[in-house]
């Protein structure tokens, strides 16, 4: 019996020395980076480990909360909201907060995490309730900006930083799409109908610039046309005209010379001749005034004799051709009638 005694007492105290030992062991710790310990001193509040080696006091200290440090994405589940055209939508989303002060994470709020999805589904359903149906999918970010502006105004109490809220999804009832659908492929046909009917406008409109620029172009290219046969015209006038002064001229000093007046005579006998070979063309239709046989008498009746070409020279030194004097045209004029 006493020695039952003493290995009952052997293994207790062996269990003591056991449990001692790992008191002990477990009073040391290693913190990891971006980590840390909240340790309580008969249960109340005694320091924050950061990361590296402690040691605490045995079956006094021990650690009562682990808080990681680094940013946290944390899920926000489908919820039911209305809009304020009373349409059932279902928005979920995702929080991004890291903990900024250890102790009043632990303390501040039972579970930092889940007060946070709580906090941002309450002011999502808020929001929205007061937007309609078509303004909540243009205005994903006014919903975000607001849950992040209600979760920063208990930051300091929750020891947390809320970085940002983003909406994954906003789902809508089948029917409520369908009819969205239907909206759409109308408002797709309007804008394909105005734009089908800005390009004709565009293309007529362009249609008109082309027609009134080529006519004038075309009203600028006849003008050119006719300026330029007016003055090709012109200078071919004005050619024959000086063409035609020198010749009367040089006829005039050939008249003066010895022997001119027969020349001239010569002249006009053989045109007149040339001119009596084509009378007898079918298309001609003329009166003779005269025996036309009586070439002499035609000759003499022309009055050659009183005709006086002379060289007249303007009062500006100016070479003109000659003319005949007022009183000797007149009975140049009247004996060719007389005759």
């Amino acid at each position: 019996m006493y020695d039952s005694v003493e290995m009952i007492s052997g293994a207790i105290l062996a269990l003591l020395a056991v449990y001692v030992l790992f008191q002990f062991l477990k009073a040391i710790r290693l913190v990891p980076q971006q980590e840390a310990y909240i340790v309580e001193r008969l249960g109340n509040y005694h320091k924050t480990l950061e990361a590296g080696f402690h040691a605490l006091v045995p079956f006094i200290d021990r650690v009562r909360y682990k808080q990681d440090l680094r940013e946290q994405a944390i899920p926000v589940e489908p919820q039911d909201c209305f809009t304020k055209d009373n349409v059932r939508v279902r928005v979920d989303g995702v929080i991004y907060l890291s903990v900024m002060d250890p102790v009043n994470a632990s303390y501040g709020v039972t579970n930092y995490r889940q007060a946070a999805i709580q906090l941002a589904q309450t002011t999502t359903r808020s929001v929205i309730g007061r937007m309609e149906l078509d303004t909540t999918f243009q205005e994903r970010a006014l919903i975000s900006s607001r849950v992040v502006e209600v979760l920063s105004e208990v930051e300091q109490t929750w020891g947390m930083k809320v970085h940002r809220y983003e909406i994954k999804n906003i789902d809508t009832p089948r029917t409520v799409q369908k009819a969205m659908e239907r909206q759409m492929t109308a408002e797709r046909e309007r804008r394909a109908t105005v734009a089908r009917s800005e390009g004709r406008q565009e293309s007529s409109i362009n249609d008109a610039e082309g027609e009134k620029q080529e006519l004038i172009n075309e009203s600028e290219g006849e003008r050119e046309k006719r300026i330029n046969e007016a003055e090709g015209r012109a200078e071919e006038i004005k050619a024959i005209a000086d063409a035609t002064a020198e010749a009367i001229e040089q006829v005039a000093r050939a008249v003066d010379t010895p022997g001119g007046e027969e020349a001239v005579k010569l002249q006009l006998a053989e045109q007149y001749l040339h001119a009596l070979a084509h009378l007898g063309r079918r298309e001609n239709q003329i009166l003779l005034p005269t025996d036309l046989t009586r070439y002499d008498r035609i000759i003499d009746g022309l009055a050659l004799d009183d005709f006086k070409v002379e060289a007249i020279t303007d009062a500006q030194g100016d070479g003109a051709p000659g003319s005949i004097p007022d009183d000797d045209a007149a009975d140049a004029e009247r004996k060719p009638e007389e005759g």
